[in-house]
């Protein structure tokens, strides 16, 4: 009896560390300023990569990380031993675009300030970190005129790619260069993929009519968007 009643005390010392409502409050605020930078990821996305799912994960992750540093507090031990165990986990989605990344250290930033009890520093970190994003993606900083665009023309193979459509792309390119050339159809046709610069004034549809009247009327793609999806 007396060995159980010594266990039960030192159950005790060990829970007393912080109580329910310091877990509550650090699990609650952490939840929020987590959904709080899910919601301005998801105002803020451009293109057409958007996922729920890795929103849904930047929430649980900042949630996550919070109830790790209260559990870690100032015991070095425990640092070890969680730093241990999360080396077994692995990830294998790759990130589709930088600024993802950023998003994850942001919340795991906030998840930390949460889990060791800044909740003053979350907060205001959180509101000005959120409002230089929405301010980056209103005022559309350092943005840039893309004009190169993705040609790809499939032809026969006994076609010459370097002069079949040499007359087409003077009147509507004012550059283009090759950049993968591959046989598809079982070696029937081969595809030419062009980083090509249309002039202005140029409609895309008068380029690929002209394109399809020199290969066949084989198929001919242009991908007027590449910087905001991956090829």
């Amino acid at each position: 009896m007396d060995e159980m009643l010594k266990e039960l005390a030192r159950f005790k010392d060990l829970t007393s560390a912080f109580t329910p409502i310091d877990i509550a409050l650090v699990l609650f605020l952490s939840f929020v300023l987590a959904m709080t930078i899910g919601w301005v990821y998801r105002y803020t996305h451009r293109g057409v990569s958007y996922s729920q799912s890795y929103v849904h994960t930047l929430v649980i992750m900042g949630t996550v990380v919070s109830l790790i540093m209260l559990i870690i507090g100032s015991n070095i031990a425990r640092a070890f031993a969680l730093v241990g165990a999360l080396s077994i986990i692995r990830f294998r989605n790759a990130v589709k675009e930088s600024r993802d990344v950023g998003f994850i250290f942001l919340v795991m930033a906030i998840g930390m300030a949460v889990g060791t009890r800044f909740y003053l520093l979350a907060v205001f970190a959180t509101a000005v970190l959120s409002a230089f994003m929405v301010a980056l993606y209103k005022f559309n900083f350092f943005a840039k005129e893309v004009r190169e665009r993705i040609l790809r023309i499939q032809l026969p193979v006994d076609r010459s790619y370097e002069q079949a459509f040499e007359e087409v792309f003077r009147k509507h390119l004012e550059e283009h260069r090759i950049i993968s050339v591959e046989t598809v159809r079982a070696g029937v046709l081969q595809e030419v993929v062009y980083s090509v610069v249309m002039k202005k004034g140029t409609e895309p549809r008068l380029l690929l009519e002209g394109v399809r009247a020199c290969n066949d009327n084989h198929k001919v793609s242009l991908i007027l968007g590449q910087q905001e999806i991956d090829i």
